[in-house]
């Protein structure tokens, strides 16, 4: 089993060598397998990467993202801005219901709210922003709603654990209430935690997902 000090080894070194962010004003601690990042990343899209990029590390049961967004002069933009960047890049998503969707900005931090069908158009509209100039955060309030909710949804999603190569489907126990589903059991890393969870998004009827699953290498 790995110590917190290999953990944190493994994850700085993942960090530098991740093209998409500059790592030298990262810091790393680990507790018990729980890692803290801290520092300063120049958008929010840096910072986003480097909290995926610490999750597929080996070992890592959780990330607790403290690290903070410090805009170039070049990328600073008035929340104006911001809003009417974030609507016109929407608007050109096709997989985003922009008529059903939300949005403030304060002080760069970008609210989406409102109500769509499916949980990868709650992505969309996340990922549709995240890499757009004078964007230093976002909270996605945006709420899930299938228009039914069908009767097999647990049966789905344990066919769906079985077709996926990183999930050991024998491992997790699937709770389904309504449009509700809890995840409990272990999962060996948080690549298999998250591809777990993301299957039980992608199953017709899913509302809600509660992750209760354990991480443990």
């Amino acid at each position: 089993m790995k110590t917190d000090s290999d953990v944190r080894s493994d994850v700085e070194q993942e960090l530098d060598w991740d093209p998409r962010f500059d790592a030298r004003d990262i810091g790393v601690a680990v507790k018990q397998g729980i890692v803290t990042l801290s520092g300063h990343v120049r958008s929010y899209a840096e910072r986003w990467a480097a909290q995926n990029a610490a999750q597929t590390v080996v070992g890592v049961k959780a990330v607790a993202n403290e690290i903070h967004v410090k805009l170039p002069a070049d990328s600073q933009r008035s929340d104006t801005e911001v809003a009417e960047a974030a609507l016109a890049a929407l608007r050109l998503n096709m997989s985003v219901p922009v008529a059903d969707i939300k949005l403030v900005v304060h002080d760069g931090w970008v609210t989406l709210s409102g109500q769509v069908s499916f949980w990868y158009q709650k992505q969309a509209a996340d990922t549709t922003i995240r890499h757009l100039l004078g964007v230093r955060g976002i909270a996605n309030d945006i709420t899930v709603k299938a228009p039914v909710a069908t009767a097999d949804v647990k049966s789905r999603i344990e066919n769906a654990f079985r077709r996926h190569a990183q999930i050991d489907a024998d491992k997790i126990k699937i709770e389904v209430i309504g449009g509700e589903v809890t995840l409990k059991g272990e999962v060996q890393s948080w690549l298999e935690r998250d591809e777990a969870e993301s299957a039980v998004w992608a199953a017709p009827g899913v509302t809600s997902v509660h992750d209760n699953l354990v991480v443990r290498p």
